[in-house]
């Protein structure tokens, strides 16, 4: 069955870095668009980043735009997110998901566009 399994989060102070992972098995990577999500307690889930099958095209949130980069190895089934200049307001719970895609160059920013989704990593970022 496919999985996707995320590490990488933990705690650091406003304007660090992190670099989160998230590995995919039990599909055939390429074939999907691959999102970072977040989500608060008490909100909804939030559109972070994503990036084509093929790794060509991206797109971000607004706010993060500038500071976090995604990127994807389909030699190995994984995807990044790179995160800089952390602020105390992107700290939440990030979750990685997968989206077939029949076109490489698509990504997607809707939840509904992912069928499926890792059990997430904490970031918290402390002021």
């Amino acid at each position: 069955q496919v999985q996707l399994v995320e590490s990488g989060g933990g705690l650091v102070e406003t304007g660090g870095s992190l670099r989160l992972s998230c590995a995919a098995s039990g599909l055939t990577f390429r074939g999907y668009a691959m999102g970072w999500f977040r989500q608060v307690p008490g909100k909804e889930r939030e559109f972070v980043a994503s990036v084509s099958g093929s790794g060509a095209n991206t797109g971000y949130a607004d706010s993060v735009k500038g500071r976090f980069t995604i990127s994807r190895d389909n030699t190995k089934n994984t995807v990044y997110l790179q995160m800089n200049r952390l602020k105390p307001e992107d700290t939440a719970v990030y979750s990685c998901a997968a989206g077939r895609s029949y076109q490489e160059t698509n990504y997607f920013t809707s939840t509904h566009n992912y069928a499926y989704w890792g059990l997430g990593t904490q970031v918290t970022v402390s002021s």
